[in-house]
């Protein structure tokens, strides 16, 4: 160690210092000097060793300084490695289950807002006079049926921007700006206007399948790498070999599971305003059932005779600003929780990486996906599944179809939620029991789905398809007693039986609803492709939606039959499609492109950072052989080619 111009003391090592300054510096002055200059130089270095030689405890000393020296830096002696690890990954994991609760919580309390909002309006504005004393200077029938189908037809384009929205915003600000869209919702029905209403409601359905996709691929996402801190130790070993078959699956049934158990409370909790609010203003089931002569099967289209005065009092604006104002607060909440506690999905380089394909890419691959088979076959599946979003998250909690609007003399139905199972809660549970036991039917719907939906643990044991096949039997079974069965209007007596259809339904939808994303989890485990994915199942849920509200006029046979062949064929494609996985038929994936880097600066370049990273651009997992897409099993996604086996 050599310092020059300063003279040091140091416990221990004076000699040295004194010595290495002597060394360095030389006679103190130099006029003292004789001879030509290279002499003192050797002199200096012969007095060097000299001194060396003098101090023969020296390089004794300097070990010693090294010593202290890694004592000062180096590990601590009570440190134990592999302990701070195992803090580490189950601080990891507590995250990603906060994550996931988080994330449930976040989607129960913007339902909860939405369903109960638009349901205790649609009973106002229902009501003929409350629309004279309230609105008699604007046409509020007309702007709820511009509300509705805003809610509904919007989608049907969401095929077109969903995946770009969620890539460019990320997982988890998509999640944030949907939630805050059905917050603007709310804060919109302060003042009831044209220019509120309907902008808020297309835009409400313009995010529909964006919050349900970003939820379902952050679920998703959670249960990887909760599966990649609990494997922690494996990590190298992983680098080296593939992973182990259905690797995680066992997070993707309990995470999925634990989110749909959340939200279908969200049913219940849509309830709120109605039983602790409006119910205190509706009439009994004598003044709103007193024309109602038929129900069940017997009767068509919407509710006949159903009272056009259903509000015994008004509500005070003052206490409908206060609903308004709490409802207004669980949105808030529902934000702040996003915002908050929601980590995010990915790194923020694997997010750059995810948009770097390029934004054409971006837009065609939800279509060329369309062209697994798997997928396909599970189109009348997602289908249905959008009957069942529309029956629970907007037609069996509107009552706006429980009220039954009048035809339009262009012919078009007010009622655009129409649907099965609505019906069925229309024509036989608020035919036989009123209005006023609209909420407490719905909730006992609410409860039955949250607390059955822990059925879908059943993956963990049994094969994949037995949850949606007990699912689909009980539904069945729910139909053809719907279809046969035309219950007395205003007769009490039939409350158990009723309540226990409403009971029974949930138990469907939730294994339903809750083992087609397990289904879909456990094939599609590549993070490139889950939003593709979920978009897709979402998007058709939004064609089935739209299809409900174009036979909002047939028939009560007519729909409980399009429902029961709908249901029957979804089982059977399924079942096709399981059995083509098991003889490994070879599935047709896009090919995900590169990552095309091209931001200067913190970002690196790559040699090939100017190609055009079409379909030929294989990822890592693809082979180049092949520019256009994969059709042979070994140049599948690992966990999409372990599925066929």
């Amino acid at each position: 160690m050599r310092v020059q111009g300063l003279c040091v003391q140091f416990t221990g090592m004076q000699n040295i210092w004194v010595q290495d300054l002597e060394c360095q510096q030389g006679p103190s002055n130099p006029d003292t000097i004789q001879g030509p200059p290279e002499a003192p130089m050797e002199k200096d270095v012969d007095g060097c060793q000299d001194g060396a030689k003098t101090v023969p405890s020296a390089r004794l000393s300097t070990e010693g300084t090294e010593a202290q020296l890694d004592d000062f830096v180096g590990a601590h002696p009570d440190y134990n490695e592999e302990e701070e690890e195992q803090k580490y990954f189950r601080h990891k994991r507590l995250g990603v289950i906060k994550n996931v609760v988080a994330a449930s919580l976040a989607g129960t309390l913007t339902y909860s807002v939405y369903l109960g909002l638009l349901q205790m309006q649609l009973i106002l504005h229902y009501d003929e006079t409350y629309r004279e004393v309230k609105y008699s200077n604007i046409q509020l029938e007309d702007i709820d049926r511009k509300v509705l189908m805003g809610i509904n037809v919007t989608p049907v384009a969401a095929l077109l921007y969903t995946p770009i929205l969620i890539r460019f915003f990320g997982t988890k600000w998509a999640m944030f700006l949907a939630v805050g869209i059905y917050a603007l919702f709310v804060s919109s029905n302060y003042w009831e206007r044209y220019y509120t209403l309907v902008p808020s409601a297309v835009a409400i359905g313009m995010v529909i399948v964006p919050l349900w996709a970003s939820m379902g691929t952050y679920i998703m996402r959670m249960a990887q790498k909760y599966y990649e801190y609990v494997n922690y130790k494996e990590e190298q070993e992983k680098e080296r070999q593939r992973a182990p078959r259905d690797a995680c699956n066992a997070y993707i049934v309990v995470f999925q599971t634990v989110f749909y158990s959340c939200f279908h409370l969200s049913f219940v909790c849509a309830q709120m305003p109605m039983v602790f609010f409006l119910n205190n203003y509706l009439y009994q089931l004598n003044h709103t059932l007193f024309a109602v002569k038929h129900c069940g099967t017997l009767s068509h289209g919407t509710l006949p005779g159903f009272n056009k005065t259903v509000l015994q009092s008004l509500p005070r604006s003052v206490n409908l600003i206060i609903v308004e104002s709490a409802l207004m607060a669980a949105a808030f909440l529902a934000m702040l929780v996003v915002l908050v506690l929601c980590g995010a999905a990915y790194r923020p380089m694997e997010e750059i990486d995810m948009r770097s394909i390029g934004w054409g890419n971006i837009f065609q691959l939800p279509f060329k996906h369309m062209r697994d088979y798997r997928l396909r076959h599970l189109f009348p599946l997602f289908i249905y599944s959008g009957f069942e979003v529309l029956f629970v998250c907007t037609g069996f909690s509107l009552v706006g179809s429980v009220m039954g609007w009048e035809v339009t003399e262009q012919g078009q139905v007010m009622l655009s939620q129409m649907m099965l199972s609505p019906y069925s809660l229309q024509n036989y549970g608020v035919c036989a029991l009123g209005l006023e036991r609209l909420a407490y039917l719905l909730m006992a719907y609410g409860f039955s789905a949250s607390v059955c939906s822990s059925l879908a643990l059943c993956m963990l044991r049994l094969r994949r398809h037995i949850p949606l096949l007990a699912g689909a039997l009980i539904h069945v079974v729910l139909l053809v007693t719907l279809f046969c069965w035309a219950p007395e209007p205003r007769y009490l007596p039939q409350a158990p039986l009723l309540y226990s259809i409403a009971a029974l339904w949930g138990t469907g939808s939730a294994l339903n609803k809750t083992g087609i994303s397990i289904l879909l989890g456990m094939l599609y485990k590549k993070k490139e492709r889950q939003d593709f994915i979920f978009t897709i199942y979402h998007w058709w849920q939004a064609l089935a939606i739209f299809t409900v509200y174009l036979w909002s006029g047939l028939p009560m046979k007519a729909k409980l039959s399009i429902m029961l062949l709908t249901l029957v064929v979804a089982v059977g494609t399924y079942l096709w499609m399981e059995r083509k996985v098991a003889w490994n038929v070879e599935v047709r994936l896009p090919r995900i492109p590169r990552p095309r880097h091209k931001t200067r600066g913190y970002r690196y370049l790559e040699d090939n950072s100017d190609e055009t990273g079409s379909d030929g651009d294989g990822g890592k997992e693809d082979d180049d052989r092949h520019p256009t897409e994969a059709t042979r099993e070994d140049e599948l996604p690992k966990e999409d080619g372990q599925q066929l086996g």
